[in-house]
């Protein structure tokens, strides 16, 4: 096909795609415990049927041990053609407090372009990329397709690695597609070159047998919150940077966001400074990140006058790519141990890692993506870095290093993911879609 037929394709299907995309997040399929199961294996279903429906030859759900199923299809390579793995993930992130949503969370909303919804763009964007690329050839690939979908990326993605590691034929591949970034803004291209990697844990502090009247025993028993509070608010100095030894900061070596454009993608309040040192690229791209994700103790709304027995919270640290999320999660422990005050007793638990990527700029694959995204975007694209994780890269890395990995997708910094008021823009999805049909056209030729 010509680079006209294949954006004309796309095109004549970005509606059917876009049906598809609020299909997909209207399934709530949240696979974190204590949710239900059926609407995730129901997205799983769905993702099956729409990987059917571009013509692969061999589609099916995989059992992987411990977590919901993958998603899998393949088309054999035309001879002296690569292949080429395509991935994404059709579980979500909680929605969260239903108040902050301006729509619905799982019943998708068309806004000015946009389609808003949990999932819509945190992957399923990712998803539907995939299957509008791929419809483009109607059934006639230009090189081999293999594609894995996972099912509970944001809650356990080691699962899908250690599935990888045992079964490295099944996604054996000459180029990986991860369609679980994107850009910086819309309209501006961009392929991400850095991940962090990711440790998180759960810690406990205990300090009486139960909880206590505040009046009678205020001021003396120890009160398992605010000993806490205390250690959390430890690991970072005056300035926000991090304390715990062993814990650098790094370089990245390239232009981040101006601090105006983070201030007013991430939304920082008028007077509020950002915390850290060094360039905003080191901070968000190459240093390590410590964040209180959650805690465990009563709220306002169901407060009594106790002094509090219990408490948990839950940690994550966004590691370099080249750190250790294990030594890391082990220094960040051993730190929590050392500012416990008044001899309270600490546990941890609930483990979580995953290893950061980086990779260089070159090779055939990455020049193909070069020219497939400057036609799709008018411009060639930069390397960015991203400070989320992706734990399925660093094991197809490890196992496959030769393989190039390409990210991108149809996410932006201003899609809100993780937050109320997720978002895909559909400009922005088609024009993903455009440069992966492109590229497995000019990727195809300049190997075969």
């Amino acid at each position: 096909m010509t680079p006209d037929e294949i954006e004309g394709a796309v095109a004549a299907g970005l509606p059917q795609a876009i049906e598809d995309l609020k299909r997909l997040v209207s399934i709530p399929s949240v696979a974190f415990p204590g949710y239900p199961e059926e609407p995730v294996l129901a997205a799983a279903a769905v993702t099956e049927e729409l990987l059917r429906s571009t013509g692969l030859p061999h589609v099916r759900r995989i059992p992987v041990e411990g977590s919901f199923p993958a998603v899998y299809a393949e088309a054999p390579a035309p001879p002296g053609a690569p292949t080429v793995l395509l991935y994404a993930h059709y579980d979500v992130q909680p929605a969260g407090d239903p108040a902050l949503w301006r729509t619905p969370a799982f019943e998708p909303t068309e806004i000015d372009g946009a389609v808003h919804g949990r999932g819509a763009a945190d992957d399923k964007s990712g998803i539907i990329s995939h299957v509008a690329a791929l419809r483009a050839f109607r059934g006639r690939f230009p090189v081999g397709v293999k594609v894995i979908i996972e099912g509970q990326e944001e809650y356990a993605g080691e699962r899908l690695e250690s599935f990888v590691e045992r079964n490295p034929e099944l996604v054996r591949a000459d180029a990986v597609i991860v369609a679980d970034t994107g850009n910086p803004r819309v309209g501006d291209p961009a392929v991400t070159t850095s991940l962090r990697g990711l440790g998180a844990f759960t810690v406990e502090v205990r300090t009486l047998k139960e909880s206590l009247h505040s009046g009678a025993f205020g001021g003396a028993a120890p009160d398992a919150l605010a000993a806490l509070i205390r250690m959390l608010a430890a690991l970072h100095d005056d300035h926000g940077d991090i304390r715990v030894p062993g814990l650098p900061r790094g370089t990245f070596l390239g232009p981040g966001p101006s601090e105006e454009e983070f201030r007013a993608t991430a939304g920082v309040l008028d007077g509020v400074s950002l915390v850290g040192s060094g360039s905003l690229a080191d901070r968000l791209w190459a240093s390590y990140a410590i964040t209180v994700t959650g805690l465990d103790v009563p709220s306002v709304s169901a407060a009594i006058n106790a002094v509090q027995p219990i408490a948990r919270a839950r940690v994550t640290v966004r590691v370099p790519p080249a750190g250790d999320p294990k030594t890391t999660v082990d220094a960040v422990i051993d730190f929590l141990n050392q500012v416990a005050p008044w001899g309270v007793r600490v546990s941890y638990g609930d483990y979580v890692l995953g290893s950061g990527f980086l990779t260089d700029s070159g090779g055939v694959a990455r020049s193909a993506l070069n020219r497939a995204m400057e036609r799709a975007y008018g411009r060639p694209p930069r390397d960015v870095g991203a400070g989320g994780s992706i734990p399925l890269v660093s094991t197809l890395v490890r196992q496959f290093p030769a393989a190039s990995i390409l990210l991108f997708g149809a996410e932006d910094d201003d899609a809100s993911i993780h937050a109320p008021n997720e978002r895909v823009v559909i400009e922005e999805l088609r024009r993903t879609a455009l440069t992966e049909a492109l590229f497995l056209q000019e990727y195809g030729s300049a190997v075969g």
